[in-house]
């Protein structure tokens, strides 16, 4: 019998469900497997091209060791540490819009506008440098850049009036103009030797363009210092014709240690001298009138100053008359009543065997003679209009400020200081004075200034024909004007504001931003009226024995205040060391000077120029070398004739005759060091 089979072949099926219905049943979870299958498969293939275009992304914002990222980017070192950190303040980069051409990353975009944004990566050896370039196209948007400071330490930058070396911040600070200042007056201020560059422990170095408006500020809760660029609320100018849009360009380079990268950085970005001036200035001490005398000096002092330098035995690389000389500021004349014959007073002088320099500055008051004559024929500064000249404070009145980028100005000063040393024979000038806090806010030039502190370094070039000699307590980007530069004035106390502490960390700051030739101030400091340690009017005697025995060991000595003020001891221990100045360093540090012309190497040097590994060494100021052979460990406390010392590891002979041959860095607790002793060890 034949058995049917349901939905067989050639079978009959009876009372059954239709075959196309039950086929559409069966089939929906096959449907919806597949669907979801199909959209599974694009998930994953939209999750992998996403994640390729993310390492494409990632790969394309990095740049040799440098990570960019929307808010800001990082720097590796060789190691692969981290050793720069920079977060954008001004804007968050659309990464969107960003590409890469060889070594040039660029961005078109931020969140909300569009700008001009490009790192561009150089490799020179063993140092590799970043350029890095905001630009707004909107005028009067800043730009700023915040760069994290607490994974190192920091040098550079400007002479403060509380000096820390490193760098020590504190509080708050909202951009301000990075310019020149006379702090002084201004103890808030940057000082009057300021360079847009800062070096770090890390074997990091920064440096901010000469185009840029450069603001500076910080926050030491968040550990950083802010770099800004603006066109609005500042002295800063855009060049005639464009528009206020402000642009942040610098470059970092990491190399492998701090003193190479030092090295690099100032051997392509800095300017250099090109000549040592007089080798006098470095064996033989500088005798100002100023500390002593203040302005009421005269013909008689003057000649009677003289005297007691030969009768108490000492040499003298020149006398520095100081002010004031002349009846009225802004005047080249001598006062009569105080100096009723110049003429015969210097050939007396120059008889006695000195040679004499004259105090000046660039400053005219409104009650002299010359007033008068400078307003005619514009020689200066004027008011933002440029129709009126403009009228300015400084320490000892108020008056015009000379147009140093007016040639007319310059030929009428640069006159009076020829006919000086033409009447008289002056060998030079002390040029005070130079700082931008004596512009007004906003004022005008001859020659428009988009930097306020292009002002100092036009001011400084008057030194130039006599930078045998001359003396300088400015600069910006002057360390070619090839003369010597002095820190602004000591006062007479020990701590580190403007005191003897602040001495080494100045000179040291000074000495990395490229000026060598420093002449530290008056042994002693100034003796202004309250502000100096001691029972008289004269510096604490034991003071004025360490300021003496700390300033026979740099570039150059100034005396003011005589030792012979004090007793014939002081005079014995001011004898010794203008000989150990003369016969064990100025040799030293006139063959390192002639060495700057090349290099623009330090003659005083931080510990870690020789000790880059060695942590403590970062973090020394009050020790330091000449070159790299000498190193002074002076006494900076009252009441001390002790100290500690750090000796780096190598072979080392003291002052005493110890020798200490060292693989590690030692320290030398409590080292006796006598009143009128200094600590010096020389490398074997």
């Amino acid at each position: 019998m034949y058995q049917v089979v349901p939905g067989g072949a050639g079978g009959t099926v009876t009372n059954a469900t239709p075959i196309k219905q039950k086929l559409k049943r069966d089939a929906r979870p096959l449907v919806v497997a597949s669907v979801l299958g199909l959209v599974l498969v694009i998930a994953a293939v939209t999750a992998w091209c996403y994640y390729i275009g993310s390492l494409r992304k990632a790969e394309l914002l990095k740049t040799e060791l440098l990570d960019l990222n929307k808010d800001g980017y990082i720097i590796r070192n060789q190691a692969g540490a981290i050793v720069f950190r920079m977060s954008f303040r001004s804007g968050t980069l659309d990464l969107d819009s960003c590409s890469k051409e060889g070594e040039i990353l660029s961005c078109g975009r931020t969140s909300d506008r569009k700008l001009k944004f490009f790192i561009q990566t150089v490799f020179d050896n063993t140092v590799q440098c970043y350029r890095v370039r905001w630009e707004e196209l909107v005028p009067s948007l800043p730009v700023e850049h915040a760069m994290t400071y607490n994974v190192s330490h920091w040098y550079g930058g400007a002479e403060t009036a509380i000096q820390h070396w490193p760098i020590s911040i504190s509080g708050q600070q909202a951009p301000k103009p990075f310019v020149t200042s006379d702090i002084y007056s201004n103890r808030n201020g940057f000082g009057g030797i300021l360079e847009r560059y800062w070096l770090s422990s890390n074997a990091t170095a920064i440096k901010i363009n000469d185009s840029v408006p450069f603001h500076l500020g910080w926050n030491d809760t968040e550990k950083t210092m802010y770099f800004q660029a603006r066109y609005h609320d500042t002295p800063y100018k855009p060049n005639p014709g464009e528009a206020p849009c402000a642009e942040l360009s610098y470059r970092v380079c990491v190399g492998l240690d701090v003193t190479s990268i030092h090295k690099y950085m100032v051997r392509r970005y800095f300017n250099k001298p090109n000549k040592v001036p007089s080798k006098a200035m470095f064996r033989h001490p500088i005798w100002s009138t100023w500390a002593l005398h203040k302005t009421d000096i005269d013909q008689e002092k003057l000649l009677k100053f003289a005297a007691n330098i030969r009768k108490h035995g000492f040499n003298c690389s020149h006398l520095e008359l100081d002010d004031r000389y002349t009846n009225r500021y802004g005047e080249f004349d001598f006062d009569l009543a105080k100096f009723p014959n110049a003429t015969a007073m210097f050939q007396k002088l120059k008889t006695d065997g000195f040679l004499v320099s004259l105090w000046t500055h660039p400053f005219v008051n409104y009650d002299s003679e010359n007033f008068h004559t400078c307003v005619e024929r514009g020689l200066f500064v004027r008011e933002p209009t440029g129709r009126l000249p403009a009228l300015v404070s400084w320490w000892n009145g108020i008056g015009g400020i000379l147009d140093f980028t007016n040639p007319e100005a310059r030929d009428w000063f640069a006159s009076h200081l020829r006919s000086l040393r033409s009447k008289y024979g002056v060998s030079s000038f002390k040029l005070d004075a130079g700082e931008t806090n004596y512009l007004p806010w906003q004022f005008s030039t001859k020659i428009p200034l988009r930097d306020p502190s292009t002002f100092t370094r036009r001011y400084t070039e008057m030194a130039i024909p006599y930078n045998e000699r001359a003396e300088l307590r400015s600069g910006y980007q002057s360390q070619n004007i090839s003369c010597f530069f002095r820190p602004i004035d000591r006062d007479s106390v020990w701590g580190y504001e403007l005191g003897l502490k602040s001495l080494i960390p100045t000179v040291l700051t000074i000495s990395i931003l490229g000026y060598q030739f420093i002449l530290p101030d008056m042994i002693g400091g100034n003796a202004y009226l309250n502000r100096t340690d001691g029972e008289r009017t004269l510096p604490d005697r034991e003071l004025y024995i360490r300021w003496l025995e700390l300033s026979a060991f740099m570039p150059s000595m100034q005396f003011s205040i005589p030792p012979w003020e004090y007793d014939n001891e002081v005079v014995e221990i001011a004898r010794k060391y203008t000989a150990i100045h003369e016969s064990i360093v100025a040799p030293r540090v006139l063959e390192l000077a002639g060495e700057v012309l090349d290099t623009g190497d330090p003659i005083i040097r931080p510990l870690w120029w020789i000790a880059t590994g060695d942590e403590t060494a970062y973090k020394i100021d009050s020790q330091f070398l000449i070159g790299d052979d000498l190193m002074v460990a002076p006494v900076l406390e009252p009441g001390k004739q002790e100290r500690d010392i750090y000796l780096p590891a190598g072979h080392w002979r003291s002052y005493k005759g110890e020798r200490f041959d060292i693989k590690e860095p030692l320290h030398l607790t409590d080292y006796p060091v006598d009143l009128d002793e200094i600590a010096y060890f020389v490398w074997v």
